[in-house]
């Protein structure tokens, strides 16, 4: 007779146990980091108004401040490279096994010179940087704790869920955006960890911040169901706009070229731009969810809005463009939003559209902007729905978000962060590229993977697959044994070779 034993499944237990320790550092990171950011605008935006009060002389000072500004955080990006930009497209290239990344290096360094360039009032966000801390965190936690190379990758995604989370109160949606947007598969592993970061991680900024949503924007009107019309209008020019924001962010980087500045250097021109900017306008300094919130008590003109468009749309470039520490996200979203405001004005003059129903263009105009750049509208949808605090439009902000993605598919336009991370690499000196990595590559149904065995696998020559992964368990990789989705198979390859292993792996049948 057959004795019945129960086991503790342990593997998972600690899944959630190091993904919640990730989680309770990068909160207290992410929260550091995002309050020093606040004060910091808010200094600014107080000086710029102090010297437009009469105090002229004071400008000497802001422009030495900024020049240090620009010096320090050069220095900075000289020294740690991968530091420039939002961090997203290096996370991504982490967890594809394409950058090997000093995560104390990145970490210190991203901390301070992200609090200096966003915190001058540049238009760039918060949320980027924010996901790379969190990853760096992870990444420490991994090397500290020394687990295998699987767990260190559910790690540093457990810790960019929950710098997202962190930076926007949005757990589920920090979850989400690792798997759809950086890890790209719907591992159990990584969303477990991922999760368990994220609520933590969240829980400690709610602490500090309160729990009013990031861009609560009060009470939204239920759209009816004739009015969806202007929704697939909404969706198709949102897509458009999307699709023009894709390659002019693209451009942007190139445009410095023409300065013959050093790389690094590019950043001094954003913060003597920002000067003026700040002087004509400082409410529209920082990310912009200032401007958000202030959409939902008053939609300005149509003049108005495509002034402030125009103005973000530009400097918003302008900032990225010269790689200095700082994210797009929010400044999407902000873009999203006006953008919405402004059809949902024309929508009103015409006569199609109740001006009660101008917030909800506003709202569903971030999920949809979003969702066209990032190709990401699962994540959209989430990220909108625990940023205003509603879900009463899960449908509208569904259907928009998919007519905008659909637009941007038919373009041939890729994932923003995809192309940041393509043109990273092509811009990265080849060194290091016999060094051997362990590439994790989910099964996925339709693949040149499904249902075969692995003798009958077309293998590249620089690669070996090593383990193969079915749920809890670890299958040696025999010739006959047959890949079902769901599983995920360890090749071992030179890094140079790694993106072409990949591709080759999941190729579509």
């Amino acid at each position: 007779m057959q004795k019945n034993t129960f086991h503790f499944n342990t593997n998972r237990l600690m899944v959630i146990i190091n993904g919640a320790l990730v989680g309770v550092l990068t909160g207290i990171a992410v929260s550091v980091f995002r309050m020093s950011i606040e004060h910091s605008l808010s200094w600014w935006r107080d000086m710029y108004t102090y010297i437009k009060n009469g105090h002229w002389s004071m400008l000497v000072l802001v422009v030495l401040i900024n020049l240090v500004i620009g010096v320090i955080v050069a220095l900075l990006v000289k020294k740690e490279p991968n530091i420039a930009g939002s961090g997203i497209p290096q996370v991504e290239g982490q967890l594809m096994d394409q950058l090997h990344l000093n995560y104390f290096s990145i970490l210190w360094r991203k901390f301070v010179a992200g609090i200096l360039a966003i915190g001058s009032g540049l238009m760039l966000g918060r949320e980027g940087p924010s996901i790379q801390l969190g990853a760096a965190v992870g990444q420490g936690v991994a090397e500290t704790i020394k687990v295998d190379h699987s767990q260190k990758k559910s790690l540093i995604a457990a810790g960019a869920a929950s710098g997202l989370a962190a930076a926007f109160n949005a757990p589920l949606a920090g979850v989400m955006f690792v798997l759809e947007e950086i890890y790209h598969s719907f591992s159990p592993v990584i969303w477990l960890g991922a999760l368990a970061g994220s609520v933590i991680a969240d829980a400690i900024s709610t602490i500090v911040f309160g729990q009013t949503p990031v861009l609560a924007v009060g009470q939204l009107p239920i759209i009816p169901v004739r009015l969806y019309g202007l929704l697939l209008i909404l969706g198709l020019v949102l897509g458009l706009l999307g699709f023009l924001y894709q390659k002019t962010l693209l451009a942007s980087q190139k445009i410095y070229q023409w300065t013959h500045l050093p790389k690094y250097l590019n950043g001094l021109i954003p913060l003597m731009l920002v000067i003026p900017l700040g002087l004509f306008w400082s409410n529209g300094l920082g990310g912009g969810n200032n401007l958000v919130l202030a959409l939902g008590h008053h939609v300005p003109g149509i003049k108005i809005l495509l002034a402030m468009v125009l103005v973000r749309f530009i400097f918003s470039m302008i900032s990225y463009g010269s790689g200095l520490p700082g994210g797009i996200f929010l400044p999407i979203l902000t873009l999203g939003a006006l953008n919405g405001a402004i059809i949902g004005q024309v929508f009103v003059i015409f006569g199609w559209l109740s001006a009660s129903y101008l917030i909800d263009f506003v709202v569903i105009g971030m999920a949809a902007y979003f969702a066209a750049i990032g190709k990401a509208p699962f994540t959209a949808i989430i990220l909108i729905i625990e940023m205003v605090g509603s879900v009463t439009h899960v449908l509208p902000l569904a259907f928009v978000s998919l007519v905008a993605y659909l637009v941007v598919d038919l373009c041939n336009g890729a994932p923003i962060y995809e192309s940041l991370l393509n043109r990273l690499l092509q811009n990265q000196e080849e060194d290091g590229g016999q060094q051997l990595i362990t590439l994790e590559v989910p099964v996925l149904a339709g693949t040149v993977l499904e249902d075969r065995e692995i003798r009958n696998i077309d293998w590249l020559s620089q690669s070996l697959i090593t383990m193969v992964k079915r749920g809890n368990q670890s299958l040696l990789p025999a010739g006959d044994l047959i890949l079902r989705p769901g599983d995920t198979i360890y090749v071992r390859t030179a890094q140079a070779e790694s993106k072409k292993v990949r591709a080759s792996l999941l190729l579509k049948m």
